[in-house]
């Protein structure tokens, strides 16, 4: 087993370097900032295409934490030069990204940052969306772990205390406002026909942000909306008589559809976890991690069919798509799993065999690529599908990879193996 996972850290180590990272750094618009922010399934380039900026905050999201790979050892010089590249190179692309969002992205009128901009960095979308603000907090912690930069984690805090002012009701976290932070309709993350009010996809991913805040400020008042957070997931969005997470819900997180998000599931077991590693409060892991517990081996025996996940599952119809973030997660999640119980061989080879999965069919070989957003259960791409839009960025699959080769040295290291 111990050569299969470093067999599997390794060859992530090369797709990171050698595809993701090159990929990336060729969309880098060097005229008007960020990335271009859309490439269509025949590979081209639109140069005048809106630039997302969720997708903005994932890309420096990504660069920064590669570089902190490089800071951490993991990557080296020779690492980078083998492929065209220097370190110096991965910091300039985090530079890069933090001059764009503290530039352009974010509203210095009214605060927070926008759904989107034009090609030329004026806002295109206006919108203030609670999912926006996390993941710009998300970058800008990473970016200030990468460099100590106090500005970076001055905006980022002040992005929270805005989420926790503007952002919240008695019973939760509200998500979508105008650029002056008045309610609006909730299209953006709501799906399947419904109109939710709040989404258990926003939670997941401010307590994602807040997790990294604070793992990098010790602040007790972030510590507090973490807790926050779990609370609601356990109490609100766990149904543990189902084994998942509800998905989406009117404004007092009553559930409106019946849903099962396999993507998200496996996702929030693990990040969930890291949360509370992040907090070091075992007496918690007692309530939250029977949960995650939970959430992983449902995944694994309701979605996994031995080699990769189905998509969701909506009034019991299987949606069987393979998309490319639900298998990125999916490979996090059950390494996870396993490394909490190592008698859950299963969820080992599970991660092994969706990484398999991901070669055979999600990675693009084609030059100029990266990853197909989804494919048939056959394996046959979409061809509908773009290769970079406003949500299709590195952030899963580059994170699936810095994850898989943080967790394999440390378990190395550490002899736990």
């Amino acid at each position: 087993m111990i050569s299969q996972i470093q067999k599997m850290s390794d060859e992530m180590k090369e797709h990171l370097l050698g595809k993701l990272v090159p990929f990336w750094r060729s969309l880098r618009d060097d005229e008007k900032g960020g990335w271009y922010g859309y490439m269509s399934y025949g590979l081209a380039v639109e140069k005048e295409a809106v630039k997302g900026c969720i997708l903005n905050s994932r890309i420096t999201w990504f660069f920064s934490n590669v570089a902190i790979r490089i800071q951490e050892g993991l990557i080296t010089e020779e690492d980078c030069k083998k492929h065209g590249y220097s370190a110096e190179d991965i910091y300039n692309e985090a530079k890069h990204g933090y001059r764009f969002l503290k530039e352009y992205c974010i509203d210095s009128v009214n605060g927070g940052i926008y759904w989107s901009l034009y090609a030329d960095g004026k806002p295109e979308d206006t919108t203030k969306h609670t999912y926006n603000q996390a993941f710009c907090i998300y970058a800008l912690t990473s970016y200030y772990e990468l460099l100590h930069d106090r500005e970076a984690l001055d905006l980022a805090l002040s992005l929270y205390e805005l989420i926790e002012e503007k952002c919240t009701d008695e019973i939760g976290y509200m998500e979508a406002f105008s650029v002056d932070f008045r309610p609006v309709s909730n299209e953006k993350l709501s799906e399947n026909g419904v109109m939710a009010s709040k989404t258990m996809n926003t939670l997941l991913h401010v307590f994602e942000a807040y997790t990294q805040l604070y793992k990098v400020t010790q602040d007790q008042r972030v510590k507090k909306s973490l807790h926050r957070i779990l609370d609601i997931f356990a109490t609100k969005m766990y149904n543990a008589d189902k084994h998942r997470q509800e998905v989406f819900f009117d404004q007092y997180y009553h559930p409106i559809i019946d849903l099962h998000s396999y993507g998200h599931d496996i996702e929030a077991a693990w990040l969930i976890d890291h949360g509370l590693d992040v907090l070091g409060e075992t007496e918690s892991e007692n309530i939250y991690t029977a949960i995650t517990d939970d959430l992983t081996d449902n995944i694994f025996h309701t979605a996994f069919n031995g080699r990769s996940l189905a998509n969701e599952c909506e009034n019991g119809i299987v949606n069987t798509h393979r998309v490319w973030w639900v298998q990125a997660e999916a490979v996090i999640g059950f390494l996870n799993g396993w490394q909490k119980d190592h008698s859950h061989t299963e969820y080992l080879l599970a991660s092994l065999k969706e990484w398999e999965y991901i070669k055979d069919y999600l990675i693009d070989q084609r030059e100029g690529s990266e990853w197909f957003w989804e494919v048939d259960e056959a394996g046959k791409p979409y061809e509908g599908r773009p290769i970079v839009e406003p949500w299709k960025c590195p952030y899963h699959n580059g994170r699936m990879c810095m994850e898989v080769m943080k967790r394999v040295h440390e378990m190395i290291v550490c002899e736990n193996i």
